[in-house]
């Protein structure tokens, strides 16, 4: 049976860096898994009480790997960290833009392994219990599967074909419920997905936010320094052509220089000031770009949720009919035993009343 409600996996820490295998012929040379840097992320699943490292590339995941407490994050050099995963029989590479994003990510690491380590020890006991349910399940449904494909031993002509019909209905139900199970798979794959995506729009909508909030700040102090400077030039100008009106000889043509070098500067710092002010509009419609993406994002994921839900029913459907096609069989079953039964009664009655007859023939 499927759970019929799942929590989702929250996202807890993200960064962006190039992802690299361990070769597995040599085991000493790196293998690119990504073309550029690409979103690594930190997930806790408080379901299950289980971290996760995932970074996804496109449509297919790079890394999906769980974190244990055996687990350790090695620096390599000041931009480069690995980790081996046993379960995945690889070694991953990191490789950061700086040394402060590997910094954050190692200390992130031995965050999330020690909590690993907490909550195996609190928890071991249910995870005993969960993994003996997770073993036993495939072989339940293994079992199933050869109880329905089996031939029955006995069979009368009448119930025959209701067997056959409730077993051909199971076969089908069984496909249907597997082929809603892979679809289920499938979303829960692309729901990770946007949730990384989503995660990664709004830790760069935050620094956007975070810079614009700045950059207002800082405009309309520009722009009360772009006055202040334009009234200097006007009245330095003014100046000027006073002098140059009265004909000022001698130290004039020194002032003359220093206030044209002055007007020079000032021109500069405008263009300077105009720049930026420029990158920051380009900013601002970055900014607004990226909020249409996360808004994409949001749906996209709503979408998929509501997709899962319409999915769990149906599997919840599926289940019950199968359930109910199982109670008929059962039933036809016991219908079938006692026919024979019945019929090995009959038979015997006419072996008896055979015999009784051969014997009053040769009296």
């Amino acid at each position: 049976m499927f759970p019929h409600h799942r929590e989702r996996e929250q996202p807890i820490f993200s960064t962006r860096a190039h992802v690299f295998q361990i070769d597995p012929a040599t085991k000493r040379n790196w293998i690119p898994a990504s073309k550029h840097a690409v979103s690594v992320s930190f997930f806790y699943d408080a379901n299950r009480n289980v971290y996760r490292i995932i970074s996804v590339g496109g449509t297919k995941a790079i890394i999906n790997c769980t974190v244990t407490p055996s687990m350790t994050f090695t620096k390599t050099s000041q931009k480069f960290g690995q980790w081996a995963d046993s379960r995945a029989n690889t070694v991953y590479g990191l490789g950061f833009a700086t040394e402060q994003q590997l910094h954050q990510f190692s200390e992130k690491f031995k965050e999330v392994k020690d909590a690993a380590r907490l909550a195996r020890e609190k928890s071991q006991d249910k995870e005993l219990a969960n993994t003996a349910l997770t073993i036993a399940a495939p072989q339940f449904s293994q079992d199933l599967s050869d109880e329905l494909q089996s031939p029955p031993v006995m069979c009368v002509n009448g119930p025959e074909d209701k067997l056959f019909r409730s077993q051909s209905a199971d076969i089908t139900l069984s496909s249907e419920k597997e082929r809603i199970k892979k679809m289920l798979s499938e979303g829960s794959i692309c729901e990770m997905n946007l949730e990384a995506e989503l995660f990664t729009l709004q830790d760069s909508n935050s620094k956007l936010v975070a810079a614009l909030h700045e950059a207002n700040a800082n405009v309309e102090q520009w722009k009360k320094q772009l006055a202040a400077y334009q009234e200097e030039t006007e009245r330095l100008r003014e100046h000027v052509a006073d002098l140059e009106a009265h004909g000022v000889q001698g130290p004039s043509d020194l002032l003359k220089d220093e206030l044209t070098q002055s007007l020079e500067e000032l021109e500069a710092l405008l263009k300077a000031k105009d720049e930026e002010i420029h990158i920051l509009q380009s900013k601002k419609a970055e900014y607004h770009e990226m909020e249409h993406d996360r808004d994409e994002a949001i749906r996209r994921l709503r979408e998929m949720e509501m997709r899962n839900s319409d999915l769990e029913r149906r599997i919840q459907n599926t289940e019950q009919n199968l359930s109910n096609c199982l109670e008929e069989r059962d039933r036809m079953d016991n219908e079938i035993q006692r026919a024979v039964e019945i019929l090995d009664i009959k038979i015997f009655d006419l072996n008896d009343l055979r015999q009784s007859l051969v014997k009053l023939l040769e009296k």
